[in-house]
């Protein structure tokens, strides 16, 4: 795919998500919860100018990794940029590498991913995990058959396929008959039975233990965002994993500038509320991801 094709893609879906976004948003306001939503990336904002002062922590740099999305080699490689930039850093320099979440679905090297995670590559960092939307509804999947049919729907199948397994057909030929319908719900329960036999005991403490944010001077990480006129302690996990549109679009500030992913763009995003990752790193080709350190702020991307 040549870049001025992605890119006429990128915004031609970025414009329908939007407005499905909004749309989501007024139904929730009307009727309550909506169902699960997929992201798409959005068309690229016009550049703001920054003027709030920010620092992170003494003595401390920090390397915040947008939306993985099942791309280990995109991974390795702004790993490997990562680890070259920090040799620049004053001697007794933290390290810290912070995950925004998602680093699975849509692409078919999640279970590596998780991997490389855990591999010597990354030991010499401190490590701060995110969960993202997508590792919730891999442990919803854990806990519920069920959840399977629709966590395929927005990139659940990729997952399933890199731990070696196929998800079942369409649902629409099940509907056949009672019996398609029975069929299909056996092969789920054998797939379901396959995924919590053949998740490796790392992989599943790993998708347990994420943190649902992480707070580092004048900044705090989420995936998604967080719920604006909330305080910290009052946000839910279904906003940081899930919010859209009412942090996005919110005017007022947070106490920290809010550091996150979830919501894909053509390029990084910042103002002076947010920072912006998300890259839409399965489809672009491009893992973003900012570098704070002191009053610094840089980007960094495949």
């Amino acid at each position: 795919m040549s870049d001025q094709t992605r890119q006429s893609f990128l915004q031609r879906i970025g414009n329908l998500t939007r407005s499905a976004t909004s749309l989501r948003a007024r139904i929730r306001r009307g009727i309550g919860r909506s169902s699960p939503e997929v992201a798409e990336p959005e068309s690229e904002a016009a550049p703001v100018e920054v003027t709030r002062q920010t620092r992170t922590p003494d003595g401390q740099c920090i390397y915040a990794i947008g939306d993985v999305h099942g791309r280990c080699d995109l991974l390795k490689k702004l790993v490997e940029q990562i680890e070259e930039d920090s040799k620049s850093l004053p001697n007794g320099t933290k390290r810290v590498l912070v995950f925004l979440g998602d680093y699975i679905d849509r692409g078919l090297q999640s279970k590596d991913v998780i991997d490389f995670l855990q591999s010597e590559q990354v030991q010499a960092f401190e490590r701060v995990f995110l969960m993202g939307n997508h590792e919730e509804a891999l442990l919803r999947f854990l806990n519920d058959v069920n959840f399977g049919k629709q966590w395929v729907r927005y990139g659940g199948a990729e997952t399933l396929y890199s731990y070696g397994l196929q998800p079942p057909p369409n649902a629409r030929a099940a509907m056949q008959s009672h019996e398609a319908m029975q069929a299909y719900q056996r092969a789920w329960d054998k797939v379901w039975t396959e995924f919590r036999n053949r998740l490796p005991e790392n992989h599943l403490k790993f998708y347990q233990g994420l943190q649902h944010y992480h707070v580092a001077g004048d900044y705090l990480f989420v995936h998604a965002g967080l719920r604006p006129g909330e305080e910290l302690e009052k946000q839910t996990v279904r906003d940081m994993l899930w919010i859209r549109e009412e942090f996005l679009d919110a005017p007022e500030q947070f106490p920290q500038v809010v550091v996150h992913g979830h919501t894909p763009t053509d390029a990084v995003f910042r103002d002076n509320r947010r920072i912006g990752l998300d890259t839409g790193a399965f489809i672009s080709g491009k893992l973003s991801a900012v570098r704070l350190f002191g009053d610094e702020v840089s980007f960094l991307s495949t």
